[in-house]
């Protein structure tokens, strides 16, 4: 004899299923998120402190920062301008301040406009000659964003 039992999922089954999935999405979906954001901020931080040490060693070999030993001004290498330093989207462009001297400087991540870090509360990150970091147009502040 046969059974006329069919087998398969209910409406009430799928519909729970498809909640739970709904909730558990909603939960995780912010967190990954806000982690994507940090670790962009980080690629920033780390381009800024090696072009930090770049322009250490350029003040090394020329003993000013602003130009070198022929007066030609300052720029920084094409490799780093940009954050993260790898692929081919860029979430920072990193910039020496325009008002660079002889003895200082200030190093810039500004955050790029392509959208990918507008929730990023941090804004600009800074870096100065003497190690002092900092924050623009931010509405965190520098110890959490550093």
């Amino acid at each position: 004899m046969r059974s006329n039992r069919q087998q398969g999922f209910t409406l009430i089954e799928l519909m729970i299923t498809v909640a739970t999935l709904g909730i558990l999405v909603s939960i995780a979906y912010p967190s990954y998120k806000d982690t994507v954001i940090k670790a962009r901020r980080a690629d920033a931080k780390a381009v800024l402190m090696e072009a930090a040490q770049w322009m250490e060693q350029f003040y090394t070999e020329n003993d000013r920062y602003d130009q070198d030993r022929e007066g030609n001004s300052v720029v920084l290498p094409s490799t780093l301008r940009a954050a993260p330093k790898e692929g081919d989207t860029k979430y920072h462009a990193i910039a020496l301040n325009p008002s660079a001297t002889a003895t200082t400087f200030t190093l810039r991540a500004t955050p790029n406009s392509n959208g990918a870090q507008e929730a990023d509360q941090c804004g600009a990150l800074t870096l100065d000659n003497t190690g002092n970091r900092g924050v623009l147009g931010a509405a965190a502040s520098v110890e959490r964003c550093w």
